[in-house]
């Protein structure tokens, strides 16, 4: 059933001393503005920090930043995270290229489904964050989902049925189609160098689908469309029908933000909440991005 404005969403803004926050939609995200992060007072950060756990998802414009000043900003939150997907760039092994160029053919793109990022790790990236280098005129938009938000308009029953539940996160369907796409070399997937084997990305983790929030205590839902392959102690049938079910509750619209890039946009979300998907609509036109992780913990 699909969820209707209640009034009860509250991404409201919060008053802050250095920063301030404009919410994107009603479900979550904002833009932060009035601050540089490549010159951030200790006072500013730990605003933008709790802003980013109120909101879910945070972004800046206009941020003329370096890998080594995305790096020192991501080492704020905590230690680098593992990027299966991608071995880094030259002289910055922790901050990693995401590009699809203008000629490029193909039905797939980067990060083209709802997914959360990396989740068949043992410790799954706890923040993610985006720097938007080279944008399309239009098209390339990001959508990003509240699976807490989710979890709240789930019913009591359906909560305790979900609460012991643990999911097979794996990359097995998405290595594949990278492979139908452009072939297999060690190491490699396609034209992308990995930073780890193939085998342990497919071979995956069990994490619970109801995870709890380190910082925050909130309770989300952990499934996606990319890598929940299914449910520990239920048949494949069973599984399918009940992720189907939660796939489609957690990306309807009234749970969701949407954001237009634009160059020197930096984003960062919270990869224990959020799932997010990129638009694969911009045909002709290049894209050149620059990623980096924080280390997370074991979901629990």
């Amino acid at each position: 059933m699909k969820i209707h404005p209640t009034g009860k969403f509250d991404n409201s803004a919060k008053d802050y001393n250095h920063i301030a926050a404009l919410p994107l939609a009603a479900a979550m995200g904002a833009e932060i503005t009035g601050v540089q992060i490549n010159d951030l007072t200790d006072e500013a950060f730990l605003e933008i920090e709790a802003a980013l756990y109120r909101h879910k998802m945070v972004f800046f414009r206009e941020q003329e930043i370096s890998h080594t000043d995305q790096e020192n900003f991501t080492l704020r939150f905590g230690e680098f995270g593992t990027d299966a997907y991608n071995a880094g760039t030259e002289g910055h092994p922790n901050i990693q290229k995401v590009t699809k160029e203008a000629d490029t053919r193909t039905h797939m793109i980067f990060g083209g489904t709802w997914h959360t990022d990396s989740p068949f790790l043992e410790r799954p990236p706890a923040i993610s964050m985006l720097y938007a280098v080279d944008i399309p005129p239009y098209g390339g938009d990001t959508m990003w989902a509240n699976g807490a938000l989710a979890y709240e308009f789930l019913s009591d029953t359906m909560k305790a049925v979900l609460a012991p539940l643990k999911v097979h996160m794996s990359a097995g369907d998405v290595v594949a189609e990278v492979i139908k796409d452009g072939g297999r070399q060690p190491k490699k997937l396609g034209a992308t160098k990995l930073s780890i084997d193939v085998e342990p990305m497919i071979e995956g983790a069990f994490h619970p689908l109801v995870r709890s929030h380190p910082v925050t205590q909130e309770k989300a839902l952990y499934v996606d469309e990319s890598y929940t392959m299914g449910i520990e102690g239920m048949t494949e049938f069973e599984a399918d029908a009940l992720l189907k079910f939660l796939r489609e509750h957690v990306t309807q619209d009234a749970f969701t933000c949407r954001l237009r890039w634009q160059k020197k946009t930096l984003v960062l979300w919270d990869n224990r909440i959020c799932l997010h998907h990129a638009f694969n609509d911009h045909d002709g036109f290049r894209r050149e991005m620059y990623r980096s992780t924080v280390m997370g913990e074991v979901p629990q």
